[in-house]
C-alpha cells in the first residue's frame, strides 16, 4: 500500500506514513460502516414500512458498542503511534556532533537559506542590514562570526545521513516549510523561531513548497532542496561565496 504517497526520503519517513496508513484504515472503516447503516435506516425505516411514527427508538446498544469500539481505536492510534513519534522526533532533537544547523527565513516569495561559515557559528541579524539583492537575510558585516557566513535564495543544499536542524523564521507573514519527501512541514510564525529536523536518507533534488496561502505570488515560492554525498556537498560549500566576499574554499568546511 503507498497511498500514492511521494518516495520517503528521511529517516522518520516511515513511522510518518504508518500513521497515515492507520488512520486513513480507520476512516475508511468508518466510511463503509456508516453507509451501511445509513442505507439499512432508509430500507428498515421508510414510510411505506412504518406509515405512523414510531417514539419508542430502538432497544438495543449495538451503536453505544461501536462507539465505544471508534473511541479506543482512536486512543490507540493517539497514545501508542502518534504521542510517542512526536515525543522522539519532533521533541526530541539531535544531540550530535555531525548535525548540521541552518536557518531559513521565509518571505513573500521565496526561501533564503543561511549557513553558518567554518566557524560553526551564526552571525548576528538585524532587520535594518536586509537587502533584498545583496544582503536577503540581514546579516550584520561588522560581526566577525557573519563574514563566512553563506547564504543561498530558494536552494537548500544537504549531505545524506546526517541529522539536519532548521531553525524557521519569517519576515512577513506565515508561511509553511514543506518538503514532502522528507515528510516534513512547519508552519513558519511572525516573531518566532521554530526548529525542525529530519535525516535525509536519499541523495537527489526535489522541491520546497509553501504549504500555507500567504498572499498573491503564493503559487511562484517555490525552492529546491539538494542531498548530496558527503563529499559532493563539501565540495558544493567551498565554491560559495561568502558574506564577507571570499570563496569558502580551504579545508574541510565542518571540520
Amino acid at each position: 500500500m503507498n497511498l500514492a504517497l511521494p518516495i520517503i526520503a528521511s529517516a522518520h519517513g516511515n513511522e510518518i506514513d504508518q500513521i497515515i496508513y492507520i488512520m486513513h484504515g480507520l476512516m475508511f472503516v468508518l466510511f463503509v460502516g456508516w453507509g451501511i447503516f445509513f442505507v439499512i435506516v432508509l430500507w428498515r425505516f421508510n414510510h411505506r414500512a412504518h406509515p405512523r411514527a414510531d417514539y419508542t427508538g430502538v432497544k438495543n446498544h449495538y451503536s453505544s458498542v461501536i462507539e465505544v469500539a471508534v473511541i479506543i481505536a482512536e486512543i490507540i492510534l493517539l497514545v501508542g503511534f502518534s504521542i510517542p513519534f512526536w515525543a522522539k522526533k519532533v521533541n526530541a532533537f539531535p544531540n550530535r556532533p555531525d548535525a548540521l544547523e541552518i536557518r531559513v527565513v521565509a518571505e513573500q516569495f521565496a526561501w533564503n537559506v543561511h549557513y553558518p561559515g567554518k566557524d560553526g557559528k551564526f552571525g548576528k541579524t538585524n532587520p535594518k542590514f536586509v537587502n533584498q539583492q545583496t544582503n536577503p537575510v540581514g546579516l550584520d558585516l561588522k560581526d566577525s562570526n557573519a563574514k563566512d557566513d553563506i547564504t543561498t535564495v530558494n536552494q537548500l543544499h544537504i549531505p545524506i545521513g546526517r541529522p539536519v536542524i532548521i531553525y524557521l523564521t519569517t519576515k512577513d507573514v506565515i508561511h509553511s516549510f514543506s518538503i514532502p519527501v522528507m515528510r516534513v512541514k512547519q508552519d513558519v510564525l511572525p516573531g518566532m523561531s521554530i526548529q525542525t529536523w529530519f535525516t535525509p536518507t536519499k541523495t537527489g533534488q526535489w522541491e520546497i513548497g509553501c504549504a500555507q496561502l500567504c498572499g498573491l505570488g503564493h503559487y511562484r515560492m517555490k525552492g529546491f532542496i539538494t542531498v548530496h554525498t558527503e563529499k559532493e556537498f563539501e565540495d558544493w560549500l567551498a565554491k560559495q561565496p561568502t558574506a564577507g566576499g571570499s570563496s569558502a574554499g580551504g579545508d574541510s568546511f565542518w571540520n
